[in-house]
């Protein structure tokens, strides 16, 4: 076997906590609670459940449990206060991975929480947001990714070579990943409105025809990386469900840096 093994790992995690809060405007543009889905990984330093391992007791280690209690408590708190909840994703994001570290102190060593806003934005069936923040050597956090997820985009667009689809618009269904750079100078940007910019590329693309799933990804690729200085790399992938009998869709994948686009 010529692969490496994988490297050893200690993990704790909540899978999809659902939950309710004020981010910021919801897909009418009111500020008002809206669902939430929140997962958290909490990477432990290296052979730290080792203890509770050898003696089978939960005190020594980092209870999920209270974990679970304390994100609860933190996001219900800020909802039903008189104050506006969160300002926007991001700042739900950095509270809970806050309150994460506060309860597994020095066994932390890497925190991943998973945003999933379903019903954010109109034209998709999901958004979500995943972020990693690192322990630092002098002990500080740092987000060292960050990845914005819009899932099942349907889209009617004149797209295909034969004659009948150039005469009836079908449905194309497209999920794009964001990159965000999270680089000293780039957190300083201004944060992308994905809304925004989801409503701009689906107006664009239902106004206009293509021959082929490469250019029309194209298209979306470099519309989105050029949306926001922020944004370092794009990945969209457009899928014709009736494209063939046979198969449940065709389609392409097209991954690329903003750069790309400035030159």
């Amino acid at each position: 076997m010529s692969e490496h093994p994988p490297r050893a790992t200690d993990i704790i995690f909540v899978d999809t906590l659902r939950l309710s809060a004020n981010i910021g405007r919801d897909c009418w543009g009111r500020h008002r609670a809206q669902p939430i889905e929140i997962s958290v990984y909490l990477h432990l330093q290296e052979s730290y459940l080792r203890a509770a391992a050898e003696s089978d007791d939960v005190v020594d280690s980092v209870h999920y449990g209270h974990l679970t209690k304390s994100i609860s408590i933190l996001i219900n708190s800020r909802s039903e206060s008189d104050s506006s909840g969160f300002t926007d994703v991001d700042e739900l994001i950095g509270a809970v991975t806050n309150k994460a570290c506060e309860l597994a102190g020095d066994a932390a060593a890497e925190v991943r929480v998973v945003l999933d806003v379903p019903k954010l934005i109109l034209l998709a069936s999901g958004f979500s947001v995943d972020v990693t923040t690192v322990k630092q050597e002098d002990g500080s956090f740092l987000v060292s990714s960050k990845k914005v997820f819009v899932n099942d985009i349907i889209v009617p667009v004149i797209i295909g070579v034969n004659p009948p689809e150039r005469e009836e618009k079908q449905r194309v269904v497209v999920n794009i990943v964001f990159y965000e750079n999270t680089s000293a100078p780039e957190r300083k940007a201004a944060l992308p409105n994905y809304t925004e910019i989801i409503s701009r590329i689906s107006k664009d693309i239902e106004a206009s025809s293509y021959l082929t799933l490469e250019k029309f990804v194209m298209e979306i690729v470099r519309t989105a990386c050029l949306s926001s200085e922020k944004i370092y790399a794009v990945c969209a992938r457009a899928q014709k469900p009736s494209a063939l009998s046979f198969a449940r869709s065709s389609g392409v994948e097209i991954t690329r840096k903003r750069d790309a686009f400035l030159v």
